[in-house]
């Protein structure tokens, strides 16, 4: 499968400058709800040290059929164009903080 467009280039190419974490997520989903407003709280206070990018699956189903999404929320962490990490469901901010820290060595220090 080729991925679209906006994909290869927001997520895969820019991975290999920064991690890139992938918000899977849909507009009727109450826990995407919950997650999505951390996500992007998170992302602003990274101050650039990683880029989050939000996918609808409803708009985008052949991308949670080809990265095995199988419930949402899903949020992978891509680097070098791989996904290196990944959780189902909506965690708690500090969950998500602990998560963040383990990949994005900017913010081990934060």
């Amino acid at each position: 499968m080729s991925l679209p467009a906006f994909f290869q280039k927001e997520v895969i190419e820019k991975s290999h400058e920064k991690p890139v974490v992938v918000d899977f997520w849909a507009p009727w989903c109450g826990p995407c709800r919950i997650l999505g407003p951390v996500l992007e709280k998170l992302a602003r206070e990274s101050h650039g040290a990683w880029r989050l990018v939000k996918v609808n699956t409803d708009q985008h189903p052949e991308l949670a059929m080809h990265y095995h999404v199988r419930g949402i929320p899903t949020v992978k962490l891509f680097r070098n164009g791989q996904v290196v990490d990944e959780f189902v469901g909506a965690l708690p901010e500090v969950a998500v903080r602990q998560w963040l820290r383990q990949h994005v060595p900017e913010l081990a220090t934060s």
